[in-house]
């Protein structure tokens, strides 16, 4: 068995993720409890009282703490990938898994990209909206189209047949029609807070650039597949400069997933909330075997799954 680790990215996160993870095992609990944030990272986790967990600046530190308990619990099970990615937020998660970061310091990362996000959108008109069952190419030509209404891009190479699209909302709306007149069976507009993926978002690139400066980036135990390149790194790429152009470029998810499955992986476990990337991978890649993990349950099931 050849095992990677996907990590879900920011979307997926609910009122109550973790609670049962963090009664139950230790390493969860001093991961979250060790967390360097501004707020009650466990409170808006597990109860989210005031409404404030899908607002980005918390999403992603609240994400990434999950993320980092669920990797120690399967570590700690002797459960280990031979790669790891994810989508968007995901990526920090999948560094973390491969040493490049430590718990603390990608929940602090994370706290300050969710910061740079929010800042770079400030005051926009802008949108996102999922493509469904048009080819790269053709959703391509809408957004070139489109785009004397303004910035649209193409954020999200999700699946075959599962495109996003972002940018301002005039020319996100526009690219949208053209897309249904080139074929597009449907397009869902998304509630988002931001044109997230593309390049309106070069000042939280920018911020993240200088940020980087001053973080300590260890060396990666295992391969991560990168957002930005759909691959593993190449000779002159460097971590900081991708997450740079992560933020403000497109999320290559389907060219993931196939290169995971060039390089041999036959299993892969999501990690959670949700199973969106799960279905992603059944869409891309059937032959790969997906197990999400989110719930306690979740962890003995995947246990017994594994050791079977």
């Amino acid at each position: 068995m050849s095992l990677a680790f996907l990590y879900a990215g920011q979307g997926s996160q609910h009122p109550g993720m973790g609670a049962d993870l963090y009664e139950a095992f230790s390493v969860f609990q001093e991961i979250l409890d060790s967390a360097d944030v501004d707020f009650d990272l466990k409170t808006v986790s597990f109860t989210d009282p005031d409404g404030v967990l899908n607002q980005t600046e918390y999403t992603q530190p609240c994400m990434v703490a999950f993320a980092a308990g669920m990797t120690a619990i399967l570590a700690q099970l002797g459960i280990r990938p031979a790669y790891a990615a994810g989508l968007s937020l995901g990526e920090y998660s999948a560094l973390q898994c491969a040493g490049v970061f430590t718990p603390r310091q990608a929940i602090s990362l994370a706290a300050f990209r969710g910061k740079a996000m929010a800042s770079a959108c400030a005051g926009m008109v802008c949108g996102m909206t999922a493509v469904l069952g048009l080819e790269r190419e053709k959703l391509q030509q809408a957004c070139d189209q489109a785009s004397d209404a303004g910035v649209v891009e193409i954020a999200n190479y999700n699946c075959p047949g599962q495109l996003v699209i972002a940018g301002e909302k005039a020319a996100v709306d526009k690219a949208g029609s053209l897309a249904k007149e080139l074929g597009a069976r449907r397009c869902l507009p998304l509630k988002v807070s931001g044109p997230f993926h593309t390049s309106l978002l070069r000042p939280a690139g920018d911020a993240l650039r200088e940020k980087f400066r001053e973080v300590s980036f260890g060396q990666m135990a295992f391969p991560v597949l990168f957002n930005c390149l759909g691959r593993e790194m190449g000779r002159d790429d460097t971590i900081p400069a991708l997450l740079e152009k992560q933020v403000q470029s497109s999320v290559y998810m389907e060219d993931t997933i196939r290169r995971l499955e060039e390089l041999g992986v036959d299993t892969i476990v999501e990690i959670g909330p949700g199973k969106a990337l799960s279905g992603f991978v059944k869409k891309t890649a059937p032959s790969i075997k997906t197990y999400a993990v989110e719930t306690c349950a979740d962890v003995d099931a995947l246990a017994a799954a594994l050791k079977g």
